[in-house]
């Protein structure tokens, strides 16, 4: 069975309240257009989420929230805040749907991403991952349990600056 994995780092945030925790620190203008552009992108391919595995800061629940899309299961992983590749690979293999957005914190996804992929994407940007960088990849596995590094085929690779104006 082919399963679908949507790896998307959260949208650039704001820094205008320095008394706020880095937890709770929301997106800034840049992030609220980028969130529904990664959306848009992801919509035109095809690649949607049945479930989506998101960390609990407040960034990466607004992305989520921004991206405007529908999921039949959508959960909140304290243990993916500022999470690295090993704890990333462990959420998803709890994972029960088809198609899987993850929304994470760098350099953990940039790291996960790296390491989950046969061959990185022909794009620059790929290894620092900017806000809101989305890697798309599949895998041929029954069960996210048997997901193993360097196995997945990467469908598309996109950042926010290559769809917005």
């Amino acid at each position: 069975m082919t399963r679908i994995l949507i790896l998307t780092r959260h949208a650039k945030s704001s820094w205008d309240s320095p008394g706020l925790g880095d937890h709770d620190r929301p997106l800034n203008k840049r992030g609220r257009k980028s969130a529904p552009a990664i959306a848009a992108w992801l919509r035109h391919h095809g690649w949607l989420p049945d479930e989506v595995l998101s960390s609990t800061s407040t960034r990466t629940r607004e992305t989520w929230d921004r991206m405007g899309l529908q999921a039949d299961k959508v959960s909140f992983h304290s243990a993916l805040y500022h999470a690295d590749s090993k704890v990333m690979l462990r959420e998803l293999s709890g994972a029960t749907e088809p198609a899987v957005l993850m929304l994470g914190h760098n350099p953990g996804i940039a790291d996960f991403a790296n390491r989950l992929v046969r061959q990185p994407p022909n794009h620059t940007r790929f290894f620092d991952y900017p806000t809101c960088a989305t890697t798309v990849m599949s895998f041929d596995i029954n069960s996210w349990a048997e997901v193993q590094w360097q196995t997945g085929t990467v469908l598309g690779f996109t950042i926010p600056r290559e769809l917005i104006e």
